[in-house]
């Protein structure tokens, strides 16, 4: 008896195994390549979902290292939530040619300079892609070294988007060669949240309409300092004027900060997550709430969940 039963056990692992991958698979086929979008000095690639009846509303995706974008998409939940909500979901791919382990390379200067390298590549893909659906809001999401390089494109570029998130990321500028970077990440920026959030204000004029910033990091990454998503906080508090937090929730799993401007819209999330490691969370109990795997992190918050109800895409 014990022998059937180990056989049948095994059976199911395999059957099991199998629908994954021909799900995967399906998943996968849903995303259709770019074939170009402009000049493109960075060589970055693209792909995109779009839904039927799609939304006004288009989420740029940026991968963290060693990962794939279209697994990531699939893996964290946004491909299901797309799905679900409707929106457009546009993501980036960086190539091993262009660093070893697949990073964007956020601590590049001729790649985080304004109109140049992979900055001009990723400013180049929303503005092409815009322009292929119509779209009236960009969004943008980035975990790790993609988390990075969504902070060079809010400070750079703050009129493309109506909010960002980033994930177990750092603020820009932090570094501008490896060196700096690793310092960055093992112990937070050398500048003060008001020296980078003056260097942003340099950078733009002076009306200048600075989008929603969501953050997200767990309370213990040993990979990239916590602290980088304090300074990120409080960077965005200096530009959007809203020195102090306005409200702070606390959840089983993790707290909330928000800071409100005068309006008493929320420009400033900060979710500092009850969890050690680093990466983006997924809560796979949940319809949209991600599959663990290559830094996404089990937990019972689902951060993709998470970001699309705190910008209202849900609705």
């Amino acid at each position: 008896m014990s022998n059937v039963f180990s056989q049948s056990k095994l059976s199911f692992s395999i059957i099991f195994v199998l629908l994954s991958a021909f799900y995967s698979k399906l998943s996968w086929a849903e995303f259709n390549q770019f074939e170009t979008f402009g000049e493109n000095p960075g060589e970055l690639t693209a792909s995109y979902f779009q839904p039927e009846l799609a939304s006004g509303d288009t989420v740029l995706l940026l991968h963290g290292c060693v990962q794939n974008g279209e697994a990531l998409a699939i893996n964290s939940g946004f491909l299901s939530l797309a799905k679900t909500h409707r929106f457009n979901l546009l993501v980036a791919q960086q190539s091993d040619k262009n660093n070893i382990k697949s990073c964007f390379n956020w601590f590049s200067k001729q790649d985080t300079d304004k109109n140049s390298g992979e900055l001009l590549s990723l400013k180049n893909m929303i503005s092409h892609y815009k322009g292929l659906t119509d779209s009236k809001r960009i969004y943008v999401v980035g975990i790790s070294a993609g988390g990075a390089m969504t902070a060079t494109l809010l400070v750079n570029y703050p009129e493309l988007f109506t909010a960002g998130a980033i994930i177990a990321g750092l603020p820009f500028p932090c570094a501008d060669n490896l060196t700096k970077a690793i310092s960055c990440m093992r112990q937070g920026p050398a500048e003060t949240p008001q020296e980078l959030a003056s260097y942003a204000l340099n950078k733009n004029p002076a009306d200048t309409k600075w989008p929603r910033l969501s953050i997200l990091t767990s309370k213990v990454d040993k990979v990239v300092n916590p602290k980088n998503s304090l300074y990120l906080a409080e960077q965005w508090a200096f530009l959007a004027k809203t020195p102090k937090p306005t409200q702070v929730i606390h959840q089983p799993s993790y707290k909330l900060t928000q800071w409100q401007n005068e309006r008493k819209q929320v420009v400033i999330d900060l979710i500092e997550i009850d969890i050690s490691g680093h990466g983006m969370t997924v809560n796979p109990h949940h319809k949209n709430g991600g599959t663990e795997g290559l830094y996404l992190l089990k937990s019972e918050l689902a951060s993709a969940e998470k970001i699309i109800e705190l910008w209202q895409l849900n609705n």
